[in-house]
């Protein structure tokens, strides 16, 4: 298993340190992984001037699955708009052709009392929200900033094509198949063209999978029913901007931004995993950070790119059974609960596994 290695930036060092103990301990039990190191987002500029250097590309193109840690810092957001850490994320996503982001959004007992809503309401919560990761208005032409009339005026194009509309549902379909058999796909067709076609071919693909139950929602409305009642849905399908937003918005429904993975997937399963959440610069250094989303993003490598259930699971489990010890970073501890820092979350998934 051939593993590109991206820590990034902010924190992303320190909750990858512990993601290749993980490794480090497989490959002790046997597993073959080898592990080649690059730069991506603020680091790469700092060192080539590019946030997603070619020696990067040709790295991650020669390796079988991408382990990411973060990007970006506030040091690097007066950079010309291609120089920006972030462009790093969009290019590699490209150049890869990493069109489909899973993102489940899992509320383990442990934590029902971290999250925002009532424990009753997000208890038992799995989700999994399939995004198109390529497409839409963060890759749309044209963009830019332009002089007209006399002001500034803004502009982005969101656009998609047919084909890619339907390779995302397949995945999405292909996802709700192998859970619980229920696909919400998320739109704007009642203002935007181009999601009026979203819609229109995500009914024509769900003729494929008749075992199937498709359902349709405007994205506003999904947005409010996600804190009103979460376990309505199972997998939810939608466009990249949308699900940027609603992936987030489910994160916290679990307590924590700290404890979920993704996945994004070529169509051979090659992958980038990376935890959702961003580079914490207010605590990077500090071994405060929850490494637990990173972890977590080595499990799903393992499942989806490497056909590793048990080892998976193993993960997994050992996570688990660290939160039914008690154990809690400061973003899942409870006020007045001891919290534990980065290293010692490492220690104790160790010590599990």
């Amino acid at each position: 298993m051939k593993i590109a290695v991206l820590a990034g930036d902010g924190i992303g060092p320190e909750i990858i340190a512990q993601a290749i103990r993980v490794l480090d301990a497989l490959k002790a039990d046997g597993m073959s992984i080898e592990l080649e190191h690059g730069l991506i987002g603020g680091c790469a500029v700092d060192a080539t001037g590019e946030p997603y250097p070619e020696v990067t590309h040709q790295l991650v193109s020669n390796a079988d699955a991408v382990l990411l840690g973060s990007v970006g810092g506030p040091q690097y957001d007066t950079l010309p708009r291609p120089q920006r850490p972030e462009r790093g994320l969009l290019a590699i996503r490209k150049a890869l052709n990493l069109f489909a982001n899973l993102r489940p959004a899992i509320l383990y007992p442990e934590l029902a009392n971290a999250s925002s809503l009532k424990p009753e309401v997000v208890a038992g919560l799995d989700i999994m929200i399939v995004r198109e990761l390529t497409g839409d208005i963060y890759f749309g032409e044209p963009r830019g900033i332009e002089q007209r009339d006399g002001q500034r005026v803004g502009f982005n194009t969101m656009i998609y094509s047919e084909a890619e509309i339907s390779r995302i549902a397949h995945v999405a379909f292909q996802a709700a198949a192998k859970r619980n058999q229920k696909l919400c796909s998320v739109d704007k067709m009642n203002v935007l063209e181009c999601t009026q076609l979203w819609r229109d071919v995500v009914i024509e693909v769900s003729k494929e999978y008749p075992q199937v139950t498709l359902s349709h929602m405007l994205v506003d409305n999904a947005a409010m029913q996600l804190v009103r009642d979460p376990k309505q849905f199972d997998v939810i399908v939608t466009g990249n901007m949308f699900g940027d937003i609603l992936s987030d918005e489910a994160s916290m429904l679990t307590g924590s931004i700290g404890m979920l993975p993704s996945a994004s997937l070529d169509q051979n399963n090659k992958g980038l995993y990376e935890p959702i959440h961003g580079s914490a610069p207010d605590i990077a250094g500090k071994d405060i950070a929850n490494p637990l989303a990173t972890i977590l993003s080595v499990a799903m490598m393992l499942r989806y790119t490497f056909d590793q259930e048990e080892a998976a699971l193993r993960i997994e489990t050992a996570v688990q059974k660290v939160l039914q010890q008690g154990l809690r970073t400061s973003d899942i501890a409870a006020p007045g609960e001891q919290a534990i820092g980065t290293q010692a979350m490492g220690d104790a998934v160790l010590s599990h596994l």
